[in-house]
């Protein structure tokens, strides 16, 4: 019985083999520039690159986050997804086997019990290809699913990190806002006593007072501002927003401050880690793969049932009967009105739709790597201006309000330094938190967020 079967067993090797999936190999295919058109700064650290700020509250917020954020289990549940699937494709490379009973009675003259057992086997020696194609389908969505968990930690080690940035911001600018506050109150006190003395008008008292309303007002927008930063902070931890507080009641302090660079490499390195283009990569491999399931269909298919069965007389002659079968079914396309054909022409289509999506996704890898790049050079040259515009500021301040105290300056010349001197304090402080936050956009735009797993077909 055995050696009947050599020659359909050879045959569907042969068949299968001639089963066919695109090759694709992606990064070959791109060619990205030799080098960044923007300067590089100096190395950090990589996957890990938020200790580079040295702030332990934030490397704490971070691990909170990569450990409780929705978004990342939702990511890892679906790699579990994807995983199991990929087993279940799997499985259908092997022969499936089902057994069934029947037991039945009918009334006549010598009261008949019947009884019939089996089992029920089915193998497809995949001749045309299709299984295959399917492993390496839900091969390529496992790959994806994986990307995407190690992709959703990139985005959130950053967001976490960007929020903090802006709840830090926000609290140095309440304690700016006290410092300028204390100035002007400083200058209306001077104004009244020289109104109080016939010095000077009443008009610059109110100016005075003005501008120093006018600061005050600010403090409601910072506290929305502060309290918006750490409510996008909660949700990022999975924590409920509005009983939250990053660092506890002292969360108010300095911006932290950036103490490098991550190894930024090569435009070539962003097809290798950046998790989004990998995603993507994968993606064009399960189109790839989806082409070889739609061609599978052009092709004969072979599937070999068998069974095995006992009984079928009276219950006590159960194990008298046996009756064990084994054939084979060939399925030959011959004509469908060109639906397989064009379902192969819709695959394709799709291939190539899934390529330029990818290489999409690689030239927005690059962009936001190079806005990056400018982003840190621009900022830290503003911060050199910045400076020099606050010691001169300082300096006019001080001069002006000597000679508006010998009566030689007008308060108008007053109120102008001290706005100037207050903006350009503003205007450096924001310039810190927007350095910080290109430091965080280069390590979202290029450092590796940790290993993804690519499963092998």
């Amino acid at each position: 019985m055995i050696r009947r079967w050599i020659p359909v067993l050879l045959a569907s090797g042969m068949l299968s083999a001639c089963a066919s999936v695109p090759e694709v190999e992606p990064q070959t295919a791109i060619e990205p520039p030799p080098a960044f058109a923007a300067t590089l700064p100096e190395a950090g650290a990589d996957e890990e690159w938020w200790l580079g700020f040295g702030d332990p509250v934030l490397d704490d917020l971070i691990e909170r986050g990569l450990a409780d954020n929705l978004d990342i289990a939702a990511a890892r549940d679906r790699v579990r997804s994807a995983e199991a699937l990929l087993r279940a494709e799997r499985a259908d490379r092997l022969p499936s086997v089902d057994g069934a009973a029947d037991i039945g009675a009918q009334t006549n003259s010598v009261n008949d019990v019947s009884a019939s057992a089996g089992l029920f086997a089915l193998f497809d020696p995949d001749v045309s290809g299709r299984l295959s194609a399917e492993i390496r389908a839900a091969a390529a969505r496992y790959a994806e699913a994986d990307y995407l968990r190690a992709d959703a930690r990139r985005i959130v080690a950053a967001a976490i990190a960007r929020q903090y940035i802006d709840y830090r911001r926000t609290g140095a600018q309440l304690e700016l806002l006290e410092e300028s506050t204390g100035l002007q109150e400083q200058t209306l006190e001077v104004v009244t006593l020289r109104y109080e003395a016939g010095l000077a008008a009443n008009l610059d008292v109110r100016r005075a007072a003005a501008d120093l309303a006018q600061t005050q007002a600010r403090l409601g927008l910072l506290d929305i501002q502060r309290a918006e930063a750490a409510h996008a902070l909660a949700l990022l931890l999975g924590e409920a927003p509005g009983t939250f507080l990053p660092g506890g009641e002292s969360g108010i302090g300095a911006i932290p401050s950036y103490r490098g660079g991550p190894p930024v490499g090569q435009p070539l390195d962003l097809l290798r880690r950046r998790t989004d283009v990998l995603a993507a990569e994968a993606r064009l491999q399960e189109a790839a793969a989806g082409v070889g399931i739609e061609r599978a269909d052009l092709r004969p298919s072979l599937t070999v049932p068998a069974s095995i069965v006992l009984g079928g007389g009276s219950l006590g002659d159960l194990f008298g009967d046996f009756l064990a079968s084994v054939g084979a079914v060939l399925d030959i396309p011959i004509f469908d009105g060109g639906r397989r054909r064009a379902e192969v022409d819709a695959a394709e289509a799709e291939l190539d739709a899934r390529y330029s999506e990818y290489r999409l996704t690689f030239l927005d890898a690059l962009r936001e790597t190079e806005n990056a790049l400018v982003a840190i050079g621009a900022f830290r040259q503003r911060e050199e201006a910045l400076s020099s515009a606050i010691e001169q500021s300082e300096a006019a301040l001080e001069q002006s309000n000597a000679l508006y105290r010998e009566g030689l300056a007008s308060l108008f010349d007053v109120l102008d330094a001290q706005r100037q001197l207050i903006s350009s304090r503003e205007a450096l402080l924001d310039n810190r938190a927007s350095l910080s936050g290109a430091y965080v956009a280069l390590h979202l735009a290029a450092a590796s967020p940790g290993p993804a797993i690519a499963p092998q077909v």
